[in-house]
């Protein structure tokens, strides 16, 4: 049997994949186009990709592939229909960046809350040196408990934020994307409503229909604007230069994002234009890469594998 990593980089060096060895040879490459990708899969039992399209350009000539297994959540980079016409299975991972989504918007939160990179700068600039008394808090900045926290998608990842804003103090509603979320123990409200009492408003929905664009001009227009806005969901849900409009126009207080419309970010991305780490930080797609979210994600691809083989 011949498994074949194609884009192996997107998971991190530092993981052991040694595991996969007792299942036969194993062919890593960091990167595959999907000129590469045909000629790489051609002998393949099984491939593994994170982003690599797979269809009929990519893997037409693999004769023997039984199984595609991604390294994430999302499957929209599969010709689902392809695969079924050649009896090719495929498995996706859904839940192993739970703990590790929900943390890093703690993080986004607290870094923009607490006016972090104003404190850091001011230190380390050394205007704390020999200060003329002991605390300096120029920038002000107020306490979580008390405040209301709106979620955008009540899944497992937003429900796990929930629970811990639940802890820090918050009230927390929510808005059902799909419509179809009863949540009992949160309130459930309209989409205006979320926006106009929120204090946080963090996204964590899938892409949709009906979360394409949602977060657009009008929907910034209608929170405070002490509010601020996180986005821990996929980058097409915020019309990007609605948000720009909205942190120059002092329309909100400030955001956090991991997510973008174009990944990479693109030298065309309007949120360039914001230089200012009190009002705006970016992380380059990291909430789901935790070390441990990252082991969990491949032994459960491991334990895919094993299954498969175990039912042929």
């Amino acid at each position: 049997m011949k498994i074949v990593f194609l884009d192996v980089k997107t998971i991190g060096e530092d993981m052991d994949l040694s595991g996969f060895e007792r299942f036969g040879e194993v062919v890593k490459y960091g990167f595959s186009s999907p000129e590469e990708s045909r000629e790489r899969t051609k002998d393949a039992d099984v491939v593994i990709l994170n982003k690599v399209q797979i269809n009929e350009q990519t893997i037409g000539e693999a004769e023997h592939l039984k199984l595609v297994c991604v390294t994430a959540t999302g499957t929209n980079n599969l010709d689902k229909e392809y695969l079924a016409e050649r009896g090719i299975e495929w498995r996706n991972v859904a839940g192993y960046s739970t703990e590790s989504v929900a943390q890093h918007t703690f993080g986004l939160l607290f870094y923009l809350l607490e006016k972090l990179a104003y404190y850091d700068e001011y230190v380390k600039t050394e205007r704390y040196v020999d200060d003329k008394i002991f605390t300096h808090f120029e920038k002000v900045f107020h306490e979580l408990s008390g405040k209301t926290w709106g979620i955008i998608g009540l899944g497992a990842i937003g429900r796990r934020v929930a629970d811990i804003a639940k802890v820090f103090g918050c009230h927390v509603i929510y808005y059902s994307t799909s419509g179809k979320n009863n949540q009992s123990d949160y309130e459930r409200v309209d989409f205006d409503t979320l926006l106009a009492e929120s204090d946080v408003v963090s996204v964590h929905a899938p892409l949709t229909a009906e979360t394409e664009g949602l977060m657009n001009r009008e929907a910034f227009s209608k929170m405070k604007k002490t509010a601020i806005f996180l986005n821990l969901g996929r980058g097409p849900i915020v019309v990007e230069e609605a948000l720009v409009e909205a942190l120059e126009n002092e329309t909100i207080a400030a955001a956090g994002l991991d997510v973008l419309t174009v990944e990479p970010m693109s030298k065309e991305n309007p949120l360039c234009r914001i230089k200012d780490s009190n009002r705006l930080i970016i992380t380059p797609h990291i909430a789901w890469a935790s070390v441990e979210a990252r082991t969990r994600l491949m032994r459960t691809i491991e334990g895919q594998i094993q299954e498969f083989l175990e039912n042929r």
